[in-house]
């Protein structure tokens, strides 16, 4: 290290929420898209967001002139920051940049959702959690320069107003790590061999960073805890070994901290990090162990992610208190509290929540509570512990509350869980249900579907808040629901679609109208949690036993097949996806409360089957998402989780087929895992990654029913009768064509009728051209 560096605060978090409590970044965001506002007030509404954000932390306890405030904004997404920052923007948006080669907002938002018919970036699942970031393309000839000052100036605006804030970048191993290949790139180029050529860039921004006033910067290395990346731990070890010994020799750069959340570092990043000449290291202590001591530790400061920053529970401050000490004894400079990972993934506020359960409220610590808890931690390693004896009472107190409440353990459920056996897993041959369900649907060859959402439109959300209101009774709002779902029916018969959907207007969310239903979960009015972009979900609370009472989707899916005679899928969630969706109860196995989810989707499933819907699909698109990231956990998560959709789906008959849906994951990773769900349908995310994926199915023998989709419903993009055509031959050319299906990538809730119909349009045009060639050759 070549000059004395700032101190590090004694307590801080890793980021904070940045859509706003009400979502303000994404109306503005939306506006801009929409083109009723411009970048000025988009600008000063990102500005506001800034300035309340830091105004907040800094009532909480944080300091305003130690770097303890991070400032981790975002327009969009983390990833795509990093990337565009160092000049990476595919060729194809090359005539968006500045004259001066620089990546403002329109060609940063055009990258993130396309135009025309340039694809937009790929998007997938960020570690194994629910928001997904935007993949960088890279490749050989990808020039890397400093393209966007946008760090910077947050920095000097957080000066003027008296702030010394720590700006949060993806570092440069994870952002090469998380890339792809452009499609120029020669067959297994890896973006990782490009760190020298990345790195004087990086450095350059530092530099920029400590001019504007920062003196310390946070570059978040998830990828150095993974196993689940195309690079071997060892790689990456190497990779963050080079990159910290370059850029720690800087004189003109800030303090470093390099924050290695969502599990726990791999041994040698661990030791390379310990040795690199940067001053900090934050490391998760919730999803991973105090580790040894190591040399070059007495230069630094390590921060214990000991408030956990992806759950909502209050937890056991004692125990982050102890693991804060045994952290203390490994020979580092100085030992500060933190959260695990950034709170991007907690709503803010549980005084929002009004309407909560006051004793479901105590248990609970969103991302003001959580920062709370790190001030209180803080304060004990400068105080001494009795300063804190209180608080860490009054958390224990309310964990001992949470175990002995009511319905937090129910014994009817338990006693149904304890009886199965292995029988209650299994559905029966494969082949059999093939030629019953064939006899009872007769459909033709290329079946077309949609996923099952249609638009969420504003006359729906409207009168879903009037319900809400009581400005409309039960009746009316039937009406209203009803005569949504007979238009998209004879929306879908009038496109001629060959599998139904009834558009699932009655519900706000795939998970939470589930959660509403079932016994065990409670919801919020203002936890809102960033998707991706300008999305949000408000994720459910999972806080005691399962169960449900009454049947959920039996009365709207029996209605929407009496508008029809063709086949009407019932729409369920599935037991993981409503767990990884949801903020789930920590006191036991998430297999057990995994399996309680299902008995109760396997009632739902009995019931629609009793009520004649001869389709039915259970959405599992998290399964990937929940894959460990440690290589050793993986079997036992497959385990669980494929058994939980078996244990809901095992009692369809034979005629049932039984679809289930998948989307925005690395599939190649979990194919084994995905035919071993036993559906008889299965439908992917194939179109923004260009069909990538159906090599991957055919290479591995997958038997059973798959629809790779073929319109990328993240993007307002309406793909080409031609586009769909070149993927539909790439499909059926790779894989068996009586098992191949048509259908979007995902649900169609977010995107607008205008597209929705242009694009199922396409869709079905497509399907028809390739039918007509395909049926030749019969």
């Amino acid at each position: 290290m070549t000059e004395p560096r700032a101190t590090f605060p004694h307590g801080t978090i890793l980021g904070y929420p940045r859509i706003g409590r009400r979502r303000e970044l994404k109306r503005a965001v939306e506006a801009y898209w929409s083109g009723s506002t411009d970048a000025k007030t988009l600008e000063r509404t990102a500005a506001d967001l800034r300035r309340a954000t830091r105004e907040r932390l800094a009532q909480l306890g944080l300091g305003r002139d130690d770097s303890s405030i991070p400032e981790s904004f975002s327009f969009y997404d983390q990833v795509h920051d990093a990337a565009v920052t160092v000049g990476v923007l595919p060729e194809r948006f090359a005539a968006l940049r500045d004259a001066d080669g620089g990546v403002g907002l329109d060609a940063y938002f055009t990258a993130a959702r396309g135009a025309g018919e340039d694809a937009p970036l790929e998007m997938t699942k960020w570690f194994d959690t629910n928001y997904h970031y935007l993949v960088p393309e890279i490749g050989p000839e990808t020039v890397f320069a400093l393209s966007s000052d946008r760090f910077a100036r947050q920095v000097a605006e957080a000066k003027v107003e008296g702030y010394t804030v720590r700006p949060v970048l993806v570092g440069p191993v994870t952002l090469l790590a998380l890339a792809k290949a452009t499609d120029a790139a020669p067959r297994g180029f890896d973006p990782l061999s490009r760190l020298d050529d990345l790195l004087p860039v990086y450095a350059e921004l530092l530099s920029a960073l400590r001019a504007a006033g920062a003196e310390w910067v946070q570059l978040d290395e998830p990828a150095l805890v993974s196993e689940s990346l195309p690079a071997e731990p060892a790689a990456l070890a190497d990779a963050a070994s080079r990159a910290y010994a370059a850029l720690g020799v800087r004189g003109d750069r800030p303090a470093i901290l390099v924050a290695a959340g969502y599990a726990q570092l791999s041994p040698q990043a661990w030791t390379a990090l310990a040795a690199a000449p940067v001053e900090a290291v934050a490391l998760d202590l919730t999803r991973g162990a105090v580790p040894e001591a190591v040399p070059g530790l007495d230069r630094k400061t390590l921060v214990g992610g000991v408030v956990d920053g992806r759950n909502v529970w209050r937890g056991d401050l004692e125990a982050a208190w102890e693991r804060l000490q045994a952290l203390s004894v490994l020979g580092a400079s100085e030992v500060s509290a933190g959260t695990s990972t950034s709170l991007q993934h907690v709503p803010h506020d549980v005084a929002d929540e009004a309407a909560l359960d006051p004793r479901l409220a105590s248990w609970l610590a969103f991302a003001d509570q959580k920062v709370g808890q790190v001030v209180t931690l803080a304060t004990g390693l400068v105080d001494g512990r009795t300063s804190i004896a209180g608080e860490l009472a009054a958390a224990s107190a309310a964990l001992a509350d949470r175990q002995s409440a009511p319905g937090v353990r129910d014994g009817a459920v338990r006693e149904r869980a304890a009886a199965l056996g292995a029988g209650d897993f299994e559905r029966g041959d494969y082949d059999a249900r093939v030629a019953a369900q064939d006899a009872e649907l007769a459909l033709p060859v290329l079946p077309t579907t949609t996923i099952g959402s249609f638009p969420q439109t504003g006359d729906i959300r409207r009168a879903r808040a009037r319900h809400g209101r009581g400005e409309i009774d039960a009746d009316e709002y039937e009406r209203f629901l009803r005569d949504e779902i007979a238009r998209v029916v004879t929306l879908q018969e009038d496109i001629g679609l060959d599998v139904l959907v009834h558009g699932e207007a009655e519900r706000n969310d795939m998970v939470q109208y589930f959660a509403e239903n079932l016994d065990g979960f409670a919801v919020t009015e203002n936890g809102w949690v960033q998707s991706y972009g300008s999305r949000a979900t408000r994720p459910s609370i999972l806080w005691g036993d399962v169960s449900r009472p009454a049947p959920i989707t039996v009365a709207w899916s029996t209605f929407a097949q009496s508008l029809t005679d063709k086949p009407m899928k019932g729409m369920l969630t599935g037991p993981v996806t409503i767990l990884a969706w949801s903020f789930v109860r920590d006191d036991q196995p998430l297999a057990e409360t995994a399996n309680q989810v299902a008995l109760a989707l396997r009632d739902e499933i009995a019931d629609l089957e009793d009520a004649g819907i001869r389709v039915i699909q259970v959405d599992e698109p998290a399964l990937r998402e929940l894959l460990p990231l440690k290589a050793a956990d993986q079997p036992a998560y497959l385990q669980w989780s494929v058994g939980s959709f078996r244990l809901a789906t095992a009692g369809a008959a034979p005629a049932t087929q039984v679809h289930t849906h998948l989307c925005y994951s690395e599939f190649d990773v979990v194919i084994d895992a995905i035919a071993a769900l036993d559906a008889d349908v299965t439908s992917i995310e194939a179109a923004r990654s260009r069909g990538e994926v159906i090599g991957d199915i055919a290479t591995s023998g997958f038997a059973a029913g798959i629809g790779p989709g073929v319109y990328d419903i993240h993007s307002p993009r309406v793909p080409s009768v031609g586009e769909i055509t070149d993927l539909l031959d790439r499909t059926v050319a790779e894989l068996a064509l009586r098992r191949v299906w048509v259908n979007p990538d995902c649900g169609l809730k977010t995107r607008g009728y205008d597209e929705t119909v242009a694009s199922l349009k396409n869709l079905v045009e497509a399907t028809e051209l390739v039918r007509e060639r395909v049926e030749v050759g019969l």
